[in-house]
């Protein structure tokens, strides 16, 4: 089964449209992150280091760091526990971002199994279960798949598929 991601990673910076950035998220969502909006309800002003960030030009400096967005254009000055003073890149929590987005229009990441699988099931008189007890999964996650609420991992689509449903899957990378 699919394990469940409870912490916020970005994978890549899809693109960038004036204050707005689309990230790829590590549940495989395109997200857009408005920062325009995002500063604005953070109520930014020009004593903050996100003020520099205003400005297009500076915004746009951003780059994918420890799976974050970060910009070294802007520094933020940190001390440690022994008192010792560090410069940092301005950086916000992958979690704070995810948060504060919201998912693309287009899924084509997203593959929605579940109709197919649900189809084929019914056209070959299997129940839920029936499917579950075949493929080693169980009733629930079946159903889970069937109402595209998961996407199942490729080894255990191959058993529903391939074990559960006696059919066959093909892979293309083009």
């Amino acid at each position: 089964m699919k394990k469940i991601i409870k912490t916020h990673r970005i994978l890549k910076i899809k693109a960038i449209k004036g204050f707005n950035l689309y990230c790829i998220f590590n549940n495989g969502e395109t997200r857009i992150i408005d920062f325009k909006k995002l500063f604005s309800s953070w109520k930014v002003s020009k004593k903050d280091p996100e003020y520099l960030l205003l400005d297009e030009s500076e915004f746009k400096k951003v780059k994918l760091r420890n799976q974050t967005l970060s910009w070294k254009n802007v520094k933020i000055e940190l001390t440690d526990w022994e008192g010792n003073k560090a410069v940092h890149p301005y950086e916000l929590s992958p979690d704070i971002l995810y948060e504060h987005s919201q998912p693309t229009q287009t899924t084509r990441h997203q593959f929605f199994f579940g109709t197919i699988i649900k189809d084929t099931r019914i056209k070959k008189g299997l129940s839920q279960q029936e499917l579950a007890l075949l493929s080693g999964t169980s009733k629930t996650y079946i159903s889970r798949v069937e109402n595209n609420l998961v996407e199942p991992e490729f080894t255990t689509l191959y058993k529903i598929i391939e074990v559960g449903l006696g059919k066959k899957i093909r892979v293309a990378i083009d």
